[in-house]
């Protein structure tokens, strides 16, 4: 054929098809894709330092052992309370006219999803800690560290932001470890991964392949089950599986005076509103808010707080915590 004669006919025809396909394959379902999804209400594209952290994340190549996207299978419900929708990733745009990036949704897990890592883990002074050394809150992590994010400092000013260091991970006498602002946006951008609730009225997509267990739990009593799947999803990164905190960074409930008050009034302002008066202790966001906690839920968490880890503490009922749950939201009326 005349065409395998001719390298100019040969590599024309070549190009057509290659940008033939780049159109179909390519451009087209991206305009379609653009055209067809927007933004979920109550979602913000990324500006100021969640921006600044989004390449951060991304200079520290976390990409590589993060996703982000929760798959439509069952073993993805720990990530987040729905599978990904288009919709979820229409306000990322490249970050410059050079630089794409829009989504970082990865292509393998060898850390956690971090899809909704705003709203599992939404305490700042946490990543802060993780980030400097992941063994300080989970012992098995094989994440590497990431010191150079954080300086140590003789003299603190106001704005500086000290990172609360459990016993056994303290470092220099005379001086206080501080986030750089490069730390600070990077967590600032882990913040912002939140999957928002889908608008009224649209049905959710399903998680696929549901494991069926052969264990039979009608002897026992499920809001205890579920106090401890709420604990483990809400606290046990701060607070520990064995409930004894992290000495010098968050609080034990393990024989806790607040958690075994008979009066449950502190501990669920606490969990709804958080707290933030012990300087010794890292600040604890407000996690009933953040994750829109319902009375049956924090009713759940109270009572496996209260009767796990040796406490022996008085088990108390979701309308005593509706009421209290009631009277804080007049008190607080953006929760």
């Amino acid at each position: 054929m005349e065409i395998f004669s001719n390298h100019k006919k040969l590599f024309g025809v070549a190009f057509l098809f290659f940008a033939g396909l780049s159109v179909m394959v390519a451009i087209l379902p991206a305009i379609n894709n653009q055209t067809n999804n927007a933004p979920l209400p109550g979602s913000e594209a990324l500006s100021g330092d969640a921006l600044a952290g989004k390449q951060i994340f991304i200079a520290n190549g976390c990409v590589s052992c993060h996703s982000q996207q929760v798959r439509n299978v069952d073993m993805d419900k720990g990530w987040g309370p729905r599978p990904s929708i288009a919709a979820d990733y229409a306000n990322n745009v490249r970050m410059h006219w050079w630089m794409n990036t829009a989504t970082l949704m990865g292509t393998e897990r060898t850390g956690p999803d971090l899809t909704n890592i705003g709203n599992r883990l939404p305490s700042a002074d946490w990543h802060l800690l993780h980030l400097y050394n992941p063994r300080a809150v989970i012992e098995e992590s094989i994440m590497p560290a990431y010191p150079w994010l954080f300086e140590w400092k003789e003299n603190i000013s106001i704005s500086d932001k000290v990172v609360n260091l459990p016993e056994g991970f303290e470092g220099r006498p005379d001086e206080k470890l501080v986030a750089t602002k490069e730390a600070l946006a990077l967590v600032s951008y882990l913040q912002s991964l939140k999957q928002m609730p889908l608008p009224d009225g649209t049905p959710a997509p399903t998680f696929l392949y549901e494991k069926k267990s052969d264990i039979n739990t009608s002897s026992k009593d499920a809001s205890e089950l579920d106090g401890a799947l709420l604990y483990a999803n809400n606290c046990l990164a701060c607070h520990q599986a064995n409930g004894e905190g992290l000495k010098g960074a968050f609080p034990p409930l393990k024989g806790s005076a607040v958690v075994l008050d008979d009066n449950p009034e502190i501990l669920i302002d606490i969990i709804m509103r958080g707290y933030n008066a012990r300087d010794e202790y890292a600040e604890m966001p407000p996690v009933g808010m953040n994750s829109n906690l319902k009375p049956d839920e924090v009713t759940a968490i109270i009572n496996h707080e209260r009767s796990s880890w040796g406490n022996n503490g008085k088990k108390i009922s979701v309308e005593e915590v509706e009421k209290i749950m009631t009277f804080i939201k007049t008190q607080t009326p953006d929760l």
